[in-house]
């Protein structure tokens, strides 16, 4: 009998020491999940955030468009917070918010197409700040930053990959074996800064 409660004992301790911190790091996670600057004032990516998350990332960075690029949900049903799971619309949101709302498809469409419709996007300079985010925050955010980097840093190839892995796509799926990394970031040549400028006008 001793033992059973010394047991109850201990995993009541454990829980008291271990479950605030780990439910207060899943608020958080969920609230703002892996939201990062890629070019201040211009444009960040994340995970599929709250419905709290985004209005305060909104709110806080000054975003004027959201893309998502969930093939899957062209319009997700985001949970209100870590605490309340009811859902509603991204897009109504935005709408209410003031924020244009766009949406693309990686996985569906060709990846020429993605990039035209992304540059179309990230040319308009009415866009910024741009808010990009997947359901993950890794994989298509990852990709279309990377985009980014080539098309409007500078950035090398080796330097936009290094990120891409750095940033959670991982170092054994970030090879030309994979069709996101091979057709978006390898296979991407940037336009030259005069045919930029012209599709800026």
């Amino acid at each position: 009998m001793k033992k059973w409660v010394n047991w109850v004992l201990g995993a009541a301790l454990v829980a008291v020491i271990i479950a605030p911190p780990v439910i207060r790091y899943r608020n958080l996670y969920s609230h703002h999940k892996r939201l990062r600057e890629v070019a201040a004032g211009k444009m960040y990516r994340a995970g599929q955030l709250t419905a709290d998350g985004m209005e305060d990332a909104i709110r806080r960075l000054g975003i004027k468009t959201v893309l998502n690029v969930q093939d899957e949900y062209p319009d997700p049903a985001m949970e209100k917070s870590f605490w309340d799971r009811s859902l509603s619309s991204e897009k109504a949101m935005c709408q209410k918010l003031g924020v244009r709302y766009e949406h693309l498809a990686p996985s569906v469409e060709p990846a020429d197409a993605v990039i035209a419709k992304y540059l179309k996007l990230m040319d308009d300079p009415t866009a910024y700040p741009v808010l990009l985010h997947c359901r993950a925050g890794l994989h298509r955010t990852g990709v279309l930053t990377a985009v980014y980097r080539l098309e409007y840093d500078g950035w090398s190839h080796r330097a936009a990959a290094a990120e891409l892995r750095g940033h959670g796509f991982g170092d054994k799926e970030c090879t030309a074996a994979n069709d996101y990394v091979r057709d978006f970031v390898l296979n991407y040549r940037p336009r030259r800064s005069g045919e930029r400028a012209a599709a800026e006008r």
